[in-house]
């Protein structure tokens, strides 16, 4: 397993709309062990393909406080979600350090693929819910912060930009 090169907003990368997995197979189980590994590390709950520019229908979560229930989801598709909504803070490992509220839908019903290729279907409400919904939103290219205000979403870019250059200044 490795560690793997999470891009930041604005990459223009973030914004590529992933496509379906067409086997399940060991490169993609491989893929899908180090997004894990590169969530752990990086104390997220979730993480797409996308974000570490693979441009997959992959999504890794675990949202469990002992860190110790992964779930992977591969090609997944909301088939149902609630009408009712709720506004949480969000925050994003592209986004480092940005937490802002959006709504979503308080439920979910999605199906996917495991890691084993087998299809499954998973009833999730609360933060599963949301994060589902979030990094689903990754695989068709779109961050969190496009939820947001043109303000708001101005500054976070000025200030991911300005982090950019100080970092690469060390």
């Amino acid at each position: 397993m490795a560690l793997l090169p999470i891009l930041c907003y604005p990459d223009p990368r973030l914004n590529t709309v992933a496509r379906p997995v067409r086997a399940v197979d060991a490169r993609v189980r491989a893929l899908a062990a180090d997004m894990l590994q590169t969530m752990y590390d990086a104390q997220g709950i979730g993480l797409a393909a996308t974000q570490v520019d693979v441009h997959e229908r992959v999504i890794v979560i675990d949202v469990s406080d002992e860190r110790n229930q992964p779930l992977v989801l591969i090609n997944p598709e909301i088939i149902w979600a609630s009408a009712e909504r709720h506004v949480s803070d969000e925050g994003c490992l592209s986004v480092p350090g940005i937490y802002d509220g959006v709504e979503r839908a308080a439920a979910v019903k999605v199906t996917a693929l495991d890691a084993q290729g087998e299809s499954r279907t998973l009833d999730a409400d609360g933060t599963l819910a949301v994060c589902i919904q979030h990094e689903m939103d990754h695989l068709m290219g779109k961050v969190f912060v496009e939820y947001l205000s043109p303000l708001k979403r101005n500054r976070i870019r000025t200030k991911m930009l300005k982090a950019r250059r100080e970092a690469e200044k060390v």
